[in-house]
């Protein structure tokens, strides 16, 4: 089924960011142990600029405690940018493109992989995924011995136990702390992490015992790239801030606030308690002196920088420079290519599992249904602290779950992943939502404070990266990268609010 030459971001809209585990879980077998050696072709690149292939052998095998149930996701061929459960790369600039050739028929999984769960039931070509995922770890693995200093070391929040502010499983929540130096010792970046949702019981319990609901199940490091990196030559306005990492273990983009345990699954909803102890802990730790703050985050950390931005900013000094950057954060309500109102309906869920109505802006629960309020059409028009928002105008994650949910439409499968695989009818489809985007986002994105970055590219989180963040082929509007325009807003250099022409005009963009 699968093809017998997979090519790992065969072009520049396809490079991909790889990284090694946590959890040492691709390593070179001993002589007990299963061992296959397969020819894995690829190029590094250092400052954007990519050298020719090298072909090389990698000996790998899967050490099984690396993917306990629900704890591992492997991204499809064509992801680029963060998965959640692997740590971001040791080393800013340095990326790497793949060229993986299997023998006919592709290889078999070893026993202990055969048995996990999660991998038997990812559908059609989960094997070859799999494989690719672990080829490319392993090739970051043989690497991985570089500068360590961009690694994190997790803090625990174990305060925020007795106030009953922890995460799906009851333990503590966590982030990830990187002091400031020199000039930017009095500014903060606080950053939060991604991850989707859940919204019933039973997706919650699933979530609990993965590091998207449990801080036990965390890696212990957390490497800061793109617009968390240290490095000046990666991250000139922000990289001698303080820089936190908040992780995210609720799966309510921190809203959620019941006070009862399910008895049932022993899970707790209480991420807007997680919220304001992560943050009462940094206030400890002198950011209540902050001179400069910015709240980010990526996907489901980008509605989180929505959703409490005037809370962060009224937790800040009256004199302090607060803003506000949501990343692929703008999800929007529409119907998918059924007619069906998917997104609603998952939202609506979400509000009513996790009990977050409350803590939704009342300007609009008042208003409108409260799972309608976690849309941020519906409420960034509130918003008084100043916003930026960055977002792909196809955004990848939107079509794949929103729009085309999985399984909605065969038809639909290659163009889900590629948008170069689009038939003009699909097109007309995408276009159609890009319309609906630029529509959702309407007159709000036009206020004197908001920044605006909409590109056409075929993306999702565009913060975290960094060849996307800042890098010399990085994604531009105009003659201004991303991190040029955050940070000339952010210090008030310029404005910046521009929208890109629509897709394929945008030669600059990656995809994920």
């Amino acid at each position: 089924e699968p093809p017998e030459q997979l090519a790992l971001g065969s072009s520049r809209q396809q490079r991909r960011l790889f990284r090694p585990s946590p959890r040492s879980c691709l390593f070179v077998p001993t002589a007990q142990e299963e061992r296959r050696d397969h020819p894995v072709a690829a190029r590094l690149a250092r400052d954007g600029v990519f050298r020719p292939f090298q072909q090389v052998h990698v000996p790998v095998a899967l050490r099984p405690p690396c993917f306990p149930p629900g704890n591992f996701r492997p991204p499809s061929y064509r992801h680029h940018g963060p998965v959640h459960g692997w740590p971001a790369p040791r080393w800013p600039g340095i990326y790497v493109r793949m060229r993986v050739s299997f023998p006919d028929p592709p290889p078999s999984l070893p026993p202990h992989a055969r048995s996990f769960p999660a991998a038997d039931s990812m559908g059609s070509g989960s094997k070859l995924r799999l494989w690719c995922s672990a080829f490319a770890c392993a090739l970051a693995f043989l690497g991985a011995r570089g500068d360590d200093d961009h690694l994190v070391d997790i803090t625990y929040v174990e305060s925020a136990v007795a106030k009953g502010a922890v995460c799906l499983d009851g333990s503590p929540p966590a982030y990830h702390l990187a002091p400031g130096s020199g000039s930017g010792v009095s500014s903060w970046l606080v950053h939060f992490e991604g991850g989707a949702w859940c919204n019933n019981a039973t997706t919650c319990l699933h979530r609990s015992r993965t590091p998207l609901g449990s801080s036990k199940e965390m890696a212990r490091q957390a490497a800061f790239t793109g617009i968390l990196s240290n490095a000046s030559d990666y991250n000139p306005d922000f990289y001698n801030w303080n820089k936190v990492k908040v992780r995210y273990c609720d799966g309510s983009s921190f809203t959620g606030d019941k006070e009862e345990v399910d008895p049932s699954t022993n899970v707790h909803y209480r991420g807007a308690r997680v919220w304001q102890a992560v943050i009462e802990d940094l206030l400890a730790k002198g950011m209540n002196k902050a001179k400069n703050a910015l709240i980010s985050g990526c996907s489901a950390g980008g509605l989180t920088s929505i959703l409490h931005c005037d809370r962060f900013h009224q937790l800040l000094p009256a004199d302090a420079n607060v803003k506000c950057l949501s990343d692929a954060g703008f999800f929007i309500n529409v119907k998918d290519i059924t007619g069906a109102n998917h997104a609603e309906a998952f939202f609506n869920d979400v509000v009513a599992t996790h009990g977050s109505a409350k803590n939704l802006p009342s300007s609009c629960t008042s208003k409108l249904p409260a799972g309608v309020c976690f849309f941020p059409q519906n409420e960034v028009q509130q918003i008084q602290t100043p916003l930026f928002i960055l977002n792909a105008a196809y955004d990848s994650w939107q079509v794949r779950h929103i729009l085309v949910p999985e399984g909605s439409d065969p038809e639909w499968r290659g163009c889900r992943d590629d948008i170069t695989q689009c038939s003009t009818k699909q097109l007309e489809t995408l276009q159609g939502f890009r319309d609906d985007f630029l529509a959702a986002l309407g007159a709000s994105a036009s206020a004197g404070s908001r920044g605006l970055f909409v590109n056409s590219c075929f993306a999702h989180c565009q913060s975290e990266t960094q060849d996307i963040w800042f890098a010399p082929a990085s994604p531009a509007l105009g003659d201004r990268r991303i991190a040029d325009a955050v940070g000339d807003w952010f210090y008030s250099r310029s404005g910046f609010q521009k929208t890109d022409c629509p897709y394929p005009c945008d030669s600059t963009c990656y995809t994920n």
